[in-house]
């Protein structure tokens, strides 16, 4: 039987490389999607998970603009077949509070976080539908779910993807597709790793585990969302951010 093909934008950061590694281990061909600007960085990754032992492509696309995407997922679909998996996972940040948010602070985030989701979703969902099977999963966060200082774009953006993945889900539950959100806590990556040790001490303080997540761990929710088993669920947000915020 051939393996599902599995587009994971924003495939080569620090999360989405260990969602790529777990859709792999689940017996996917898993292609990483990355900015065409990117590509010199996209390669020595690609290189360095086939000498991990991983056999995944890389392709390039502007997830904020719907033809730039449009043009990624044809590729794949030409070199490799239908998509049938999708984890958005492509993100950034623009900080700044409402008072000195610029438009184009606003705009990069929203677009990149939030219209990306409907650029690339719409243009796998056919594929999906005609095979009669489909696992999408929205990467949103905590601060989606509670609110963030200085965010306010991005809270909004995350916010976003639960009643995409909500509205979504209905449209799908009868067709073999589920669609599913996880909300990240705070996560030990190379951009947080970055942040000042007195800063990221206070981070950590509110966190009830008292230290940061793993990339892997986050990678583990996705690849349950998305395994074969995982069929009746579906419109549900998954959250693995420590005990940092739970709701009902």
């Amino acid at each position: 039987m051939a393996k599902k093909i599995a587009l994971v934008t924003g495939g080569i950061g620090g999360i989405g490389s260990e969602i790529c590694k777990a859709l792999s281990d689940q017996g996917r061909f898993v292609v990483a999607g990355h900015l065409p600007q990117e590509q010199e960085q996209a390669e020595d990754w690609l290189a360095e998970m086939k000498d991990s032992g991983y056999d995944v492509d890389i392709a390039a696309g502007n997830v904020g603009s719907f033809e730039s995407a449009g043009e990624m997922i044809a590729g794949i679909t030409e070199k490799h077949g239908t998509i049938e998996i999708l984890v958005n996972c492509a993100g950034i940040t623009r900080d700044a509070t409402l008072k000195k948010m610029e438009p184009e602070q606003w705009d990069a985030v929203i677009n990149t976080n939030l219209n990306s989701i409907y650029n690339v979703t719409k243009q796998v969902i056919d594929g999906m539908l005609e095979a009669g099977f489909g696992r999408i999963v929205n990467m949103s966060s905590v601060n989606g779910q509670r609110g963030q200082f200085g965010q306010t774009n991005y809270s909004a953006a995350k916010a976003g993807l639960h009643g995409f993945t909500m509205a979504l889900s209905y449209e799908t539950a009868r067709k073999g597709i589920t669609v599913n959100s996880v909300s990240p806590g705070y996560v030990a990556t190379p951009m947080t790793k970055a942040i000042a040790p007195e800063v990221l001490e206070q981070i950590v303080g509110q966190v009830p585990m008292q230290r940061m997540g793993e990339p892997s761990e986050i990678a583990h929710a996705v690849a349950f969302l998305t395994d074969d088993n995982s069929a009746y669920i579906t419109g549900a947000n998954l959250p693995v951010n420590g005990g940092l915020f739970t709701s009902f």
